[in-house]
């Protein structure tokens, strides 16, 4: 069980989120607040050269992301990005695993 309420996620989500635009699959658009993280992972390929690559995800409520499944888009910051993975973590919160299409944007 949750220790915050719905209220202290939207506030912890007004004070550090940003405004994205969820398209599913079917049916219309909404825009949701979200935590937006775009961070660069080091990956191990074997070899003397460094590699890194970005993994962005999002952070959002349960209620706002609801019925998204992989494949829908969502747009951040003008940029389309495809849903890869959604992972609900039991407190309410679900993250979300996403993917730039370079085709989309």
């Amino acid at each position: 069980m949750a220790v915050e309420l719905a209220a202290d996620r939207a506030i912890f989500l007004a004070d550090f989120g940003v405004t994205a635009t969820y398209a599913p699959s079917f049916g219309p658009e909404k825009s949701i607040t979200v935590i937006f993280d775009n961070e660069y992972l080091d990956v191990d390929v074997g070899g003397s050269v460094a590699f890194a690559t970005q993994q962005p995800k999002i952070l959002a409520r349960d209620g706002d992301v609801s019925g998204m499944k992989e494949g829908d888009v969502i747009t951040i910051a003008s940029v389309d990005y495809t849903i890869r993975v959604v992972m609900p973590d039991g407190t309410g919160m679900t993250e979300i695993m996403l993917e730039k299409d370079p085709w989309l944007t």
